[in-house]
């Protein structure tokens, strides 16, 4: 249903959105319903408090006190002027028993005065006696009713001020205010109020809020919408990319217009297809450069076996020379082959590593005396630098001697005549030990020291060729150590030599 994830991101946008104005407008109406009736309440007992001192004798004593407005803020300085005025218009009005015993004419006059304050304070007058009968009623309908079972009403008899509000119909509020003297209760004040103020009040306010939600919702749906879209577009384009990859088309690149996680996905992603690129570049070329490594002796074999077969078998130093071609070519694929297995081994992290600990300055040895006598042809003197303090180290000793070989075989195949070739064996950092391979032969161009250690990449190809070499001496030196877990790493000036670098783990 929501299969669009702009959809779902402005959906999620708006459903949070309206939960919290429906919870903020629930809350706030809640509120100032909470505060109009508290202000209702307030000033419904300042009336009463009025009546009381107005209309019953004795409850004068009962001194008129406006609420505290620190103790309610709904009861505020509006609604105590308008009870400060009635309090000064009752002033002159007597004050007569409330009792069964009042005269008519009294009695008519107590009606008459609770309707002129009934009509100034817009409020329903009754005035009960100390056993709850109704003698006064400002709309003169319960006149002689026995209130007492009213709640408020039983409150009141117990000397508390009470109040309720009935909702059904018209919401009403009623209040009973016990008038007190000599902490004897004289009577009791039952002040009945409508609230349609409130009411009318209250749904004008959930009338505007409303609207004003309405409105934002809409506003908020835009912003929801040009927020999603900000999201959605760049996932989209990465989708369109995935997918484009996904069959085969690693050149797509997608823009980065963000810092946000949107945007170090897209730089992650186009730092992905650059390296499946690079990958399938390096693919293409080791194809190639296999291709072509292996072309150059199968073609001289077969050329050297068609001359023989032709005839040349007969002549006894053409089939030695033939023959002993055919032996290096064939020596030539066996290496390139094993070459290949063993780099196809370091790349599944499938070698197998006979690991002991072993003292290098040994296998140093070894591997300068493999070399002495190709050493001695070009006149180049082999040195060692071993620190007696060099730890034993914790490795496939086979393995790192053919690392050995590898580096010595380049350093004296590209050094000068009369020139030095020196191995260094230290002490390394973090529990390692470190092994340089220096000469000061050609050097390496500083374009080419990047590529350095890559597969069949040679950077006199006509002369590595010419020597034998496939370009993956290096790469091959190189996975053994990351094996070991150590690290290689080159230095080279042009026309001043090289320094081969690695490190092994001490033991």
């Amino acid at each position: 249903m929501f299969s669009s994830i702009r959809l779902r991101l402005s959906l999620s946008h708006l459903t949070v959105i309206v939960l919290a104005m429906g919870l903020s407008a629930f809350l706030l109406l809640s509120f100032l319903e909470d505060y109009f009736l508290d202000a209702a309440e307030d000033s419904l007992e300042a009336q009463a408090r009025i009546t009381a001192q107005a209309l019953i004798p004795g409850a004068i004593a009962v001194e008129f006190q406006p609420v505290d407005e620190d103790w309610n803020p709904a009861y505020n300085t509006v609604q105590q002027q308008q009870v400060s005025n009635i309090a000064i218009s009752t002033e002159n009005l007597p004050s007569l028993p409330i009792d069964t015993s009042l005269s008519e004419t009294d009695l008519a006059y107590l009606t008459d005065a609770s309707l002129q304050l009934s009509t100034q304070l817009e409020t329903r007058i009754r005035i009960l006696d100390a056993q709850g009968i109704v003698l006064i009623d400002s709309q003169q309908e319960e006149q002689g009713s026995d209130l007492a079972t009213d709640s408020i009403v039983s409150e009141a008899l117990l000397g508390k001020t009470s109040s309720r509000t009935e909702t059904s119909g018209e919401d009403t509020m009623h209040l009973a205010l016990p008038a007190i003297d000599d902490g004897q209760i004289i009577g009791i004040v039952y002040l009945s109020q409508s609230l349609g103020d409130v009411t009318s009040v209250l749904h004008d306010l959930r009338s505007r809020m409303v609207l004003s939600a309405g409105i934002a919702l809409l506003v908020s749906a835009i912003v929801a919408l040009f927020l999603s879209r900000a999201i959605s577009n760049p996932v989209r384009r990465l989708t369109t990319a995935a997918s484009a990859v996904a069959h085969g088309n690693f050149d797509q690149q997608v823009p980065v217009r963000s810092k946000d996680e949107l945007g170090q996905l897209s730089r992650t992603f186009n730092d992905m297809t650059s390296r499946l690129q690079a990958a399938r570049q390096m693919q293409t070329d080791f194809v190639a450069d296999v291709s072509h490594e292996s072309r150059t002796p199968l073609t001289s074999i077969k050329g050297m076996v068609e001359t023989l077969r032709d005839g040349a078998v007969d002549d006894p130093d053409v089939r030695d020379r033939f023959l002993s071609t055919i032996e290096t070519e064939t020596d030539r694929l066996i290496r390139l082959v094993n070459d290949l297995l063993l780099l196809s081994q370091a790349d599944s992290e499938a070698l197998n590593l006979h690991r002991d600990s072993v003292d290098l300055s040994e296998l140093v040895q070894t591997a300068i005396y493999q070399f002495s006598h190709k050493a001695a042809e070009k006149e180049l003197d082999l040195q060692t630098e071993i620190n007696p303090n060099t730890p034993t180290v914790w490795i496939d000793s086979d393995r790192i001697e053919q690392v050995l070989i590898n580096l010595l075989d380049n350093a004296i195949k590209y050094s000068r005549p009369n020139g030095t070739v020196t191995i260094t064996v230290t002490p390394g950092k973090n529990q390692s030990v470190l092994v340089q391979v220096r000469d000061e032969g050609i050097g390496i161009p500083t374009e080419d020291l990047s590529h350095i250690g890559q597969r069949f990449y040679r950077t006199d190809k006509a002369r590595s060729r010419a020597e034998g070499g496939a370009g993956l001496g290096l790469a091959i030196a190189k996975a053994f150590i990351e094996a070991h877990g150590g690290q290689l790493w080159i230095e080279s000036k042009e026309g001043q030599g090289t320094t081969v670098s690695f490190t092994l783990p001490s033991a």
